[in-house]
């Protein structure tokens, strides 16, 4: 059996979640997602926990099974705490500002570079403005998000200017000096 597909999903007080066949619609006090989930995976609601089941033991299903669970726990905890991303400018002159919805990012174009947040997404400027913060109920909108802000000026091996994740290593590389011969 899949260890991760085997665990059950608590369900917190304050979370609904809904089954329709191979439709779960899961609503927290954050907001509300849905899913459909393979035919063959069987998702149960029992005592407040969430319990996903597979039909055989097949190569597609054990790698199913651990999928929707994660799929599912992913879904309850973004509803009921939600997901965030940070993202850290580092260069001289590097900055972003909010005006609205909009992020305005300066760094280092001839022209400043806006990103629009899809729905469901909350974009931030905190620490001055050298940190953004994205935060949203659905974890795979707010990685692709943070990972578009990152691809407008990804960190240089050189200097390190870019935008990075907080806490992300760039690993750094000698220059010209650093050539020998």
């Amino acid at each position: 059996m899949s260890r991760i597909g085997k665990l059950p999903i608590p369900v917190p007080p304050g979370v609904e979640v809904t089954i329709y066949g191979s439709d779960v619609k899961v609503k927290g006090p954050k907001g509300e997602l849905s899913r459909t989930v393979h035919r063959d995976m069987s998702v149960q609601l029992e005592d407040n926990q969430l319990i996903v089941n597979r039909p055989t033991d097949h190569r597609l299903h054990r790698s199913l099974h651990g999928l929707t669970r994660a799929l599912l726990a992913n879904m309850v905890h973004g509803v009921h705490e939600g997901f965030r991303k940070e993202l850290e400018i580092q260069g001289v002159g590097y900055r972003a500002q909010l005006e609205g919805d909009k992020l305005i990012l300066s760094v280092g174009y001839s022209h400043p570079v806006q990103v629009l947040p899809p729905p469901g997404i909350t974009l931030s400027v905190e620490k001055g403005y050298r940190t953004i913060a994205v935060e949203g109920v659905d974890k795979e909108l707010v990685g692709r998000v943070a990972a578009e802000i990152r691809a407008v000026r990804k960190p240089e091996p050189y200097k390190g200017k870019g935008i990075r994740y907080a806490g992300e290593y760039v690993r750094r590389k000698a220059g010209k000096a650093g050539k020998i011969g």
